[in-house]
């Protein structure tokens, strides 16, 4: 026992050390969750609500920093310590500061894999970084990632050592000076441009997996046979491998069924327990893998029975259509641009409040405004029945109006096509989003 004492209280006196260390940067207008961040409880929710797995390990927290010119090596020392997944900017991040298109933001921390990680496959995701990061562990590329918007994944098992993981993250990040969907950032914001938001802004996560796993799932619900349809893209399934769909209303089971891994499983739900805004109903889904009469893999998720189109109403007019009733969408346009965390919100308690709020107000939609949010933002909405007229970010130098003429080029078309693309496939299952608005205001347009 005599010996352990040191160990704990040095252990102790370094926790009370690290701690000290983050400070909230000045922050003119700080919101009411500004004070409960700190480096032990940075956004420390699920990420993924749509496929859930019981293991993970959430990466954010304190990370150390660096900020030096593009055409320099990975630096030896670095600047201080920024508090992820808020973005260099922002005041929660502890930093503050700005940097250009001459420059590159450097991130680096270690980590260690829990002892019962050892078998199958570690994948490292990342929420969201903007706008290029370029991913490294212990000294190897992991790859590249051009998109400030968009999840994204990296197997990291055959870079793995033993003991700690060294994991290092370099971000380019050219705002209004590049040609890439950025928003409502500019470097130099006034009138109804905003702050820049550059590095890491999304939740940073391992997660332990199967060698053969369920990667991704695509949910189609059609209420008028009363159906809905679950895809699973499995890593190395073949012709004898099975899938398992189970669809449970509360601790209910609604109905089930098997079938091949490689196709579509239908299952029917008659009649439908409808989502709409009213009454946001949702089924729990629970997705297993099986390979020779065994489970390899499961993830649980949910979804949402709802119909949106255009059609006519009673009177012959023209509107939008929820589960085949004319219902006007009444709401905000959604900016998602906090105070203290800028694009990240401080906590998601603050997250939901703000939705809370608009269902408060009699609100039953929102517009998100040229920005894609967390997917937890969604989860929410979903929860709370708001629906989501969801822009694509807008991005090229069309804002300045001395280059208003200047056509899109073939690599920044081809950029939006990728990241138009990837917004839709990460947030297809969820039932909020009603519709897809790929211009705002023909920003862009081409």
């Amino acid at each position: 026992m005599k010996k352990t004492q040191p160990v704990l209280v040095l252990i102790f006196v370094l926790g009370t050390l690290i701690q000290a260390q983050y400070r909230l940067a000045e922050c003119p207008l700080p919101t009411r969750w500004s004070g409960q961040v700190s480096p032990d409880n940075a956004r420390p929710e699920y990420p993924r609500p749509m496929m859930q797995r019981e293991q993970w390990l959430n990466l954010n927290g304190l990370w150390q920093y660096a900020v030096r010119p593009l055409d320099q090596a990975q630096p030896e020392n670095f600047d201080g310590e920024i508090l992820a997944p808020f973005p260099l900017e922002s005041a929660l991040s502890g930093v503050a500061k700005r940097f250009d298109e001459t420059q590159q933001l450097w991130y680096q921390r270690s980590f260690t894999l829990p002892d019962d990680w050892e078998e199958g496959r570690v994948l490292l995701h990342f929420e969201a970084v903007d706008w290029q990061a370029r991913v490294y562990l212990n000294n190897q590329a992991l790859g590249v990632h051009r998109g400030g918007y968009d999840p994204f994944t990296f197997d990291i098992t055959d870079y793995l050592q033993p003991g700690a993981q060294r994991l290092v993250v370099a971000v380019w990040d050219p705002t209004d000076k590049g040609t890439q969907p950025r928003g409502k950032q500019v470097q130099k914001p006034g009138g109804i441009f905003y702050t820049p938001v550059s590095g890491i802004w999304g939740t940073v996560w391992l997660e332990p997996v199967p060698a053969v796993y369920i990667r991704d799932l695509k949910i189609t619900t059609d209420i008028d046979p009363g159906s809905v349809s679950v895809a699973a893209d499995i890593t190395g399934a073949t012709a004898g491998d099975a899938l398992a769909v189970a669809v449970y209303s509360g601790q209910k089971t609604v109905v089930q069924g098997t079938g091949r891994a490689m196709e579509p499983i239908k299952l029917e739900i008659k009649p439908p327990e409808l989502w709409q805004p009213q009454r946001p109903f949702l089924y729990d889904l629970e997705i297993s893998f099986i390979r020779n009469g065994q489970v390899m893999d499961r993830v649980r998720s949910y979804f949402g029975m709802r119909k949106i189109a255009v059609g006519l109403d009673e009177k012959g007019v023209t509107r939008l259509l929820l589960n085949d009733t004319y219902l006007f969408h009444k709401g905000p346009l959604d900016q998602g641009f906090w105070p203290d965390g800028i694009y990240t919100a401080p906590t998601e308690e603050a997250m939901a409040y703000d939705l809370q709020v608009l269902k408060k107000l009699g609100f039953n939609m929102l517009r998100k405004h040229v920005k894609v949010e967390p997917r937890r933002f969604y989860y929410w909405c979903d929860r709370l029945g708001l629906m989501v007229w969801q822009d694509m970010p807008s991005g090229d130098r069309y804002i300045r109006p001395e280059e208003a003429d200047i056509e899109r080029t073939p690599e920044s078309a081809q950029q939006f096509y990728r990241e138009l693309g990837r917004m839709i496939e990460s947030l297809y299952n969820h039932p909020s989003i009603v519709m897809w608005v790929p211009f705002n205001e023909g920003w862009g347009q081409f």
